[in-house]
């Protein structure tokens, strides 16, 4: 199976390894990630503001790319994946937006045809629960990660703004416990799964991004965690920044440890 991937410029560049974990343990599934060509930043936020155009043309863009080669369009970081799936509801339900869109679109070099919210977009969890099914991936473990007792940590993006992301329960989520369960780990549920890490305030109030993150990891500790894991990039990084009293990895490092594909990662 193949489908278009973003990306995003984190994982090309400082958190590189999460990328080649996420490429190679597709491949292990079957899955063929089809980077996008000439991807863009998608601005690392979604702006409310309904005149705000300009910073989601290459969300557009890629949406457009992924449906002009008839595939889904699959994201690895919490981030990209907020903004180029709100963007693609917003074209799907705001008809002023769209046109605007589509004017702007109209003046590149070489215009692509009207984009109006075709593409399906999954996070690379999705894809794995939704798609590749967690049986499958359950079944192609090779080194199960029997009783470790790992945390999920949501963060604020995975799930929120729940109508629109429609993933899961936003104040009662499964997808990333029963990931775990599939590579034969123990989940632990704790009360700040899904509270914010104080990523995005970190430049203007370090003391309070360092606060929230290490009530994050207090509660994963206090509830018999002995490993946190992310689908957030920034959550990760604040996390280990702050001082987190418990290791903190990205969920395609944990499957690919699983899978049997992680060192050959490293190699490249």
């Amino acid at each position: 199976m193949k489908v278009s991937y973003y990306p995003g410029c984190t994982l090309r560049n400082k958190a590189r390894d999460l990328d080649i974990w996420a490429r190679r343990s597709a491949e292990a599934l079957g899955v063929e990630l089809c980077e996008l060509e000439d991807w863009q930043c998608c601005g690392g936020v979604f702006v409310a503001a309904r005149d705000e155009i300009a910073t989601k043309l290459s969300s557009v863009r890629a949406l457009a790319q992924a449906r002009d080669r008839g595939q889904p369009l699959v994201t690895v970081c919490s981030a990209c994946h907020n903004v180029i799936k709100r963007t693609n509801q917003t074209l799907r339900t705001d008809a002023d937006f769209a046109a605007k869109v589509h004017n702007y679109m109209a003046q590149d070099p070489n215009p692509i045809a009207p984009y109006t919210g075709e593409t399906e977009v999954y996070h690379y969890l999705e894809l794995l629960r939704d798609v590749v099914g967690f049986d499958r991936v359950r079944a192609a473990v090779k080194h199960p990660l029997t009783g470790k007792k790992i945390a999920a940590y949501y963060g604020c993006l995975l799930l929120r703004p729940g109508k629109v992301m429609r993933m899961d329960d936003p104040e009662n989520p499964r997808v990333m416990e029963d990931f775990i369960r599939a590579l034969g780990a123990e989940p632990v549920v704790y009360p700040a799964r899904n509270e914010c890490c104080g990523g995005y305030v970190v430049l203007e109030n370090a003391q309070s991004a360092e606060k929230r993150s290490r009530t994050v990891s207090a509660s994963a500790a206090g509830h018999g965690a002995e490993m946190i894991v992310t689908a957030c990039p920034l959550c990760k990084y604040n996390l280990v920044k702050s001082g987190s009293e418990l290791p903190v990895v990205y969920f395609t490092e944990l499957l690919a440890e699983a899978l049997g594909v992680k060192e050959e990662s490293y190699a490249e």
